[in-house]
Formats: C-alpha cells, structure tokens, sequence
C-alpha cells in the first residue's frame, strides 16, 4: 500500500503526460483538413453525412468539391493533369485508371493496403477490375472501390398493370406483359407503348441515352453491342479489332439501337444522358427509363413515380449477356500534401461496418459484407437486378488515351444512330481505323505485331532482328528514369 502510495505522483505524471500527448495528436488533427473530389449528385450528399462518422473518429475535417456530371471529367482530369493540390482523395471514373496510374496521378496503395489488412477479395471482383486495376488483370491496386454501379432500367409498374394495356399487350404478342428479358421483348414493349395514350396523356416507349458531348451514346448503345456479340478486341490478341469492333453481330446491334431510337423515344432526345433520362421518367414522358442503378435510390423514393408505380430490371440479354459498368474507386491524389490523412480515409471506409452504412445511407457498396449479405436481394426492388447486373458487367477501354478513344466512339455512334449520317458497317469500320491510329500513336499496336512476328520468325536471325525491334518499341514507352511516359 505505501509502495503505491509512492508511486501515487509519478502515476500522476505520467497521466499527465500522455492527456497532453494525446491532446496534442487531437489538436493536430483537428487542425486537418482533407478535400475530397467527386461528381454532384446524391451519393455524394450521402458522403458527406458518412464522413463525420470518419471527421469524429480521426479529428481530420472534410471538405468535399463536387462538380457536375457534364463537367466531372474535364474539371477533374484537369486538375490532375496539371498536378493541382485541390484535392486529396478523389473518386474518379473506372476509364480514368490506367491514365491516372501511368502517369503518376495517384498513389500505388498495395503497400498500404498490405500493411493495413485491406483485402482485395474482400469487394466484387468485377470491380476490383475495373475500379481499382492497372494494367487490368494484374495485382497493381491504384484505387479501393467506392462507388459500385452499372446501367439498369426502370419502369412504369403501374402502366404495366393496367388491365386494358395487359389485354391488348396479349392479343398483339401472345404473352405477358412484363418487364423484358430480352432485346426483341424491349423493343416490343416499347413500341407497344410508343404514342399511346395513358391516364389521359401521349407517352412514349423508352428513354436511351444519346448525349453527344461527353460519353453519353457510348454508355448508352454498349448496353445493345455487348450481348449482341460486340468486343473490344480478339481475346488471344490484344489491340487485334478487326472482326471484333465491326463483326456483323455488332453491325446488327448498332442497326438495332438505332432502331430503338427512331421509332420507341420521345421526340426531340437527340442529346440526352442521365438527368434528361431522370426527367423523362418523372414527368411520365415514357414506360421505360435507361439510366444508372445510383439513380435508383432516389427513384424509388420519388412522391409522383416512386414507390408501387415504379419497377427496375437488369439489362437485356440477346445472344449472350453483358451491360455497361459504372461506378467509381476512391483514390489518393499523388500531388496531396496530406497523403497520410488521405490514407487514413480510405482505411476508414473500407472497414466493413462503414460499408454496411455507406450502402444504407445512400451509396453502393462493393463490399462483399454488403453484397453477399442472404437479406440483400430483398433489401430494396433493385437490389435484385443489380446483383444480376454486376455478374455480366463489360467497361470501355480504360486505357491511357481513353479520352481519344472514346471521342472516336461518341461521334461515330451519334453521326450513325442520330444524325442519320452513313451506315451501321461504316461507323464501325470508321471506328476501327480510328482506334488503331489512337494505339498506333501510343505504340501498342506495333509492339503486338512486334510480338506476333517475333513468334512467327521461321529462323534465330529474323527472331533477333524482330526482338531487337520489340526492344525499341518499348525504349519509347519510357522515360530516361525508367518511368512510363
């Protein structure tokens, strides 16, 4: 008892001494502040009332920079562009990643997420891939998923109901009226539904997408090229597009948007993408709606369309399945002054609790806590279709010179679809020849012939030459410091 009685002021100081210590580390802390980018539109809100869970736990204050969707890409792309410090953590889209990854924008977070037990195999594989992969396919993590999305469709459950329409639905195409499983039954329902009258009122069969500007066509038709048998690319041959880009499925699949929009849209959609789309389906324009599952949410909550008048299904299939990713990963901007703060936030918003909040106040979670959870097919009338979605997701190129690539798409898809201009097989041989300059310029099409003659080389001389070749192909990727161009 004496001995701690003696012991009674050192203990004392010692207390004293970690309250100071800690309110020190507390009082550097609140004197953080991080930014954090993004688009505008309501995850982001619902971000911001995640992260003062992460502001009270950390002492680390928020800001957020949200810019609209129009002008997401140029803003941010910009800003990393020109090394700009306005932001700490960003979350950027899918396509941005391998861009961003070579030419030094975010932090490589393998080591991190080694250190800190963040699992890879802890969030749906597809996007891993596509979120947060660079190059794809291989274990280089620049970015944890943040924000999981990929094109559904929404529609008018009350219309569909209606005893009338059903009856007449029946007689003309001896089946159901029900949201369609595939392509042929899309454009049956909504020609079905195209000028006809409702609850006193002219609608129309569908909204796509057709915007012109930014990516929009592009996100659009993919949704019809990918299970009608468009690819990329020939699997065993990358950068190899002819026959693939422009096979007569994929021909056929272009006709067939192009169809869709002449003859099931609204008049006047000539340059539509996301909130024109939320418009149509609000103001009871159409009987369909294709947009982002991240709409969904709010959607359903709508006082005039939510609620028993609105259903939601996955993308239609034809030959095969396939819709368009969305969504986006969280990454740490390599120009930060406060990477370890920025750090700390993404250890944060992985953590499984958080994930189960973030998809519950408003987000989409890729967390397979989440996902994988027996109550999350019948959590919400979307979740269903969104599980089945992010089984056959397919994204654009996320290369480097994606913005070439996909300006190429955009005016050859809207020229054909929109403006009348040619024929399905010209825009997609046009944009064959205008992706192979795209990776010509880049280099990569000259190595895979580099690489493919090398194989083919019928003696030790030409191989040496051809190798010798491929060697030099590659010298010009890089940098004096070894670093990727």
């Amino acid at each position: 008892m004496r001995q701690l009685v003696k012991q009674l002021p050192k203990l004392a100081s010692t207390v004293t001494a970690m309250a100071l210590l800690l309110g020190t580390s507390l009082a550097k802390a609140q004197d953080k502040t991080i930014t954090l980018c993004w688009a505008a539109w309501d995850p982001a809100n619902a971000l911001v009332e995640l992260s003062k869970d992460f502001t009270a736990r950390s002492g680390v204050k928020m800001k957020f920079e949200f810019v609209p969707w129009p002008n997401f890409a140029d803003r941010m792309l910009n800003e990393l562009n020109s090394k700009g410090k306005l932001c700490d953590l960003i979350i950027g889209d899918s396509q941005w990643i391998g861009g961003a990854a070579e030419s030094g924008h975010y932090v490589k977070l393998n080591d991190f997420f080694a250190k800190e037990g963040i699992k890879m195999t802890d969030f749906a594989p597809a996007t891993v891939t596509g979120y947060a992969e660079w190059p794809k396919n291989a274990p280089n993590y620049w970015a944890l998923p943040a924000m999981a999305d990929a094109i559904g469709f929404t529609y008018r459950k009350d219309w569909f109901a209606k005893p009338e329409i059903q009856a007449e639905f029946k007689i003309k195409h001896a089946r159901d009226l029900a949201p369609p499983k595939t392509w042929t039954e899309f454009r049956q329902v909504s020609e079905f539904f195209q000028g006809r009258m409702v609850d006193g009122k002219k609608v129309y069969g569908a909204y796509l997408y057709t915007e012109r500007g930014s990516e929009g066509i592009t996100m659009g038709v993919t949704n019809v090229l990918y299970p009608m048998g468009f690819m990329y690319q020939d699997p065993k041959k990358p950068y190899a597009m002819d026959g693939f880009v422009n096979s007569p499925d994929a021909i056929k699949a272009l006709e067939f948007y192009k169809t869709l929009y002449k003859g099931s849209t609204p008049p006047g959609m000539t340059n539509g993408y996301m909130s024109e789309g939320l418009d149509a389906f609000k103001s009871g324009q159409v009987a369909m709606q294709m947009n982002f599952f991240a709409f969904f949410p709010g959607l359903n909550k709508d006082p005039n369309v939510g609620g028993d008048k609105i259903g939601f299904f996955a993308n239609p299939s034809d030959k095969g399945k396939g819709v368009q990713l969305g969504g986006q990963g969280i990454s740490v901007v390599s120009y930060s002054a406060n990477k370890n703060e920025a750090l700390q936030y993404v250890k944060w918003f992985a953590m499984p609790d958080i994930q189960k909040k973030w998809q519950a106040i408003g987000g989409s979670s890729a967390s397979k806590a989440v996902l994988n959870d027996p109550a999350y097919p019948k959590s919400s009338p979307f979740a269903q279709p969104f599980l089945e979605s992010m089984d056959m997701v397919v994204d654009f190129w996320a290369e480097p010179s994606y913005a070439q690539l996909l300006l190429a798409m955009q005016k050859r898809a809207h020229d054909f679809v929109v403006a009348d201009k040619g024929t399905a097989k010209e825009a997609l041989d046009g944009l064959v020849l205008d992706w192979k300059k795209v990776f010509k310029d880049d280099g990569k099409q000259s190595m895979e012939k580099r690489v493919q003659e090398w194989i083919n080389a019928d003696s030790k001389t030409v191989a040496s030459e051809k190798l010798n070749q491929l060697v030099l192909d590659f010298r010009k990727l890089f940098n004096e410091d070894g670093k990727l161009k």
